[in-house]
């Protein structure tokens, strides 16, 4: 059976890790059945390894099952890990080429992007060392393979070309994650044209590149190639920049990819894209053509269901290859659990990561077992946007009687220390209780600033406006913008 290829930046610098365990390791005893094991995980990202964890934590007998030679799923691979490294790197050659300490010293030059990812290979590396500990440690079996349903009890796994072996179980959870979708009129074998996971693979220098799609991927790369000194062109479907978000936080991000030389194309679509050995050139259905060294596809995600087999169990992905879940993370075979990207929203990997908790939770009986809610959204461009709770335009619709408090990164003495040109922390509140109802941030370290006020929220004893203004914050430090905000709001209310 042909499999889709797995993109590895380790594949130069392969390392031979495997877990120590095989299918006839000795176990915790699980449940009573004639099946080898009471759960399968199918996928060893963080929903997978965290449903593992809590599964064989809870006395059942767990294995993975996952094609990659090493765990980690796509998140560590060719996702969350890779780019982050790599924006790093980024953030750290952007603050050299700022700093007048060094700017005379330094030739400006382009920065090809495979030197750049020697850091991110390097993360990964410990990544991988990392997880694999945690399964040999808990003493689960990983299973190196492509997996099949042959029925809602048997999984036939492939773990060698034209090699298969049955494995059988009580209960199984899918969190195989997603990948980058790829519509069928682009080439994706072309050497010019990328999505997420093969632009990690890019070894040569370009001077231009398209972004199609500005979402969360289109507007991190969008950064990073910025940063990296590439012209970039970024095409958006819609009339604003990730329009979920408050609509300050948006046009923060908008102002700046401008003042940082990205050129934004808003309500565009793509017609289709014209090939050449060096370069490409993309046509748009407004009659818009626009020649670049390369094109990254960003425009949205699929589950990785294809091959599965789902027909045998009576289960049907959707059109992107996301399977429905109830509010238990079970799907409509009652034995077969859901986790993660395949499930769609958020389809993020510190939400997968709780979503595979909570799916193990159910199916262990958990009283205090609870769907995931009130995720806080991390976007790593440069600089960070986070946020918590509602948005101004929802409270606006919800007619809920509002006030907003503000602390610009600019003002503070930490920021002026450490450089920062830009940035907010912006809170909502409810005018009469001062109770806190949405956080919203933008500047460098906001992916790590939100998380005070996502903690001040859950403590519903004091989730009030008042808890920053008779806090004591160390000075000077970011976090303190969290008190300038309070002190701001308190000021209009009347």
């Amino acid at each position: 059976m042909h499999h889709p290829d797995l993109v590895n930046p380790l594949d130069d610098t392969r390392i031979d890790i495997q877990t120590g365990f095989t299918k006839d390791s000795r176990r915790l005893k699980g449940d009573k059945h004639q099946y080898e094991y009471d759960v399968v995980v199918l996928g060893a990202g963080p929903a997978g390894e965290a449903a593992a964890m809590k599964l064989t934590k809870a006395g059942k007998k767990v294995a993975v099952i996952d094609p990659r030679e090493q765990v980690g799923g796509n998140s560590t691979h060719v996702g969350t890990i890779p780019s982050k490294a790599l924006r790093q790197s980024v953030f750290n050659l952007i603050n050299f080429r700022r700093d007048p300490m060094f700017t005379k010293a330094m030739e400006y030059k382009q920065v090809p992007l495979n030197e750049v990812l020697a850091k991110a290979r390097q993360v990964i590396r410990r990544q991988v060392n990392t997880h694999t500990r945690f399964y040999e440690r808990n003493r689960i079996d990983v299973i190196h393979g492509w997996a099949s349903f042959v029925d809602a009890h048997t999984l036939r796994v492939e773990t060698d070309d034209n090699i298969f072996e049955t494995v059988t179980f009580n209960k199984a959870i899918i969190t195989v994650g997603s990948r980058p979708y790829r519509p069928d009129i682009l080439d994706f074998d072309h050497p010019r044209v990328f999505d997420s996971d093969k632009i990690l693979q890019m070894d040569y220098v370009v001077k231009k590149i398209i972004i199609y799609g500005a979402g969360v991927i289109g507007c991190e790369y969008a950064s990073i190639f910025t940063g990296l000194g590439y012209k970039v062109d970024l095409i958006n479907n819609q009339n604003q920049l990730l329009s979920y978000l408050d609509s300050e936080i948006s046009d923060a991000i908008a102002h700046d990819f401008r003042q940082f030389g990205v050129l934004i194309r808003s309500n565009e679509e793509i017609d289709y894209l014209e090939t050449h050995d060096d370069y490409v050139v993309l046509h748009l259905k407004s009659g818009k053509r626009i020649k670049s060294d390369a094109i990254l596809w960003s425009n949205g995600r699929s589950g990785n269901t294809e091959g599965l087999n789902l027909e045998a169990i009576g289960l049907e992905a959707n059109s992107r290859g996301q399977l429905k879940v109830d509010d238990t993370y079970c799907t409509e075979v009652d034995n077969i659990y859901a986790a993660g990207d395949v499930i769609g929203w958020p389809s993020l990997a510190s939400a997968a990561y709780d979503q595979g908790r909570c799916a193990a939770a159910f199916m262990v009986g958990d009283s205090d077992a609870e769907p995931v809610s009130s995720v806080p959204t991390g976007i790593y461009t440069i600089p960070e946007i986070s946020c918590i709770g509602k948005t101004e335009q929802e409270l606006t619709d919800e007619k809920v009687p509002y006030e907003v408090g503000q602390a610009f990164f600019k003002h503070l003495a930490r920021a002026q220390i450490i450089g920062e040109r830009s940035g907010v922390l912006k809170i909502l509140f409810h005018r009469d209780t001062l109770e806190i109802l949405g956080i919203h941030c933008y500047g460098n370290h906001a992916s790590e600033i939100i998380h005070i006020g996502q903690a001040v929220m859950k403590c519903k004893s004091n989730n009030t406006l008042e808890y920053f203004v008779n806090t004591t914050f160390n000075y000077p430090t970011m976090a303190e913008a969290y008190r300038v905000a309070a002190l701001n709001g308190l000021n209009r209310v009347f």
